[in-house]
């Protein structure tokens, strides 16, 4: 938690109690359904969380902005973001049941009302969002194709409604398509940590 702390310092104490929480959490539910790897679990709160909340570095999302983690697994940049961001609404969707239900059971430890994780594809959301966020589910250009349906039209927050994804390595294949409008941000101008070299945050106005 100093980690997030460094970085996220007016926290309130009731955002401090279920980002704690999630520690003992993914370490007990990662024992029962594996949705972090076993060598990475203990990295939880700088490989996950952090990483998460590099999205509210891009964004910072006004109260009623509604907002779809897609391929969320466990729960990944979905329930850091609903906790940072309490007065906004999050659907998190996976494919895979196994990974929703840790989300789900997650979500509902430490009493998070505006995070709604459920086991449904993408293919197969037809409701509308202010943004998509994604943590490298698939290559943009397939992630277009399938949430375009599900950007909403009227816009609440001083960034444009689009695609907020997490991603690393070299991104100029998948970014190319859309080069004209995509923001490409290193995460290392906002996190000292050397994990977050060569990772990124990409920004796609639909």
């Amino acid at each position: 938690m100093e980690l997030i702390l460094k970085y996220f310092p007016h926290l309130t104490s009731e955002q401090v109690r279920q980002l704690t929480a999630l520690d003992a959490l993914y370490h007990e539910w990662n024992e029962k359904i594996n949705v972090i790897s076993r060598k990475d679990i203990d990295n939880l709160y700088l490989h996950h969380v952090l990483h998460s909340l590099a999205i509210a570095r891009m964004a910072n999302f006004r109260p009623g902005t509604r907002v779809l983690d897609f391929g969320t697994g466990g729960g990944f940049p979905g329930i850091p973001l609903s906790i940072l961001f309490p007065e906004c609404e999050f659907k998190l969707i996976d494919g895979t049941g196994k990974k929703i239900r840790v989300a789900q059971e997650v979500s509902q430890a430490i009493g998070l009302t505006n995070c709604h994780p459920e086991h449904l594809r993408g293919e197969d959301e037809h409701d509308r969002f202010d943004f998509v966020v994604s943590r490298a589910v698939m290559p943009l250009p397939d992630l277009v194709k399938i949430v375009r349906k599900n950007i909403a039209r009227d816009q609440r927050n001083a960034l444009p409604n689009g695609i907020l994804c997490l991603k690393g390595g070299n991104l100029q294949d998948e970014t190319a398509p859309f080069r004209n409008i995509i923001q490409v941000q290193s995460l290392s101008q906002w996190f000292a940590e050397e994990w977050f070299q060569e990772k990124y945050c990409i920004y796609l106005p639909l």
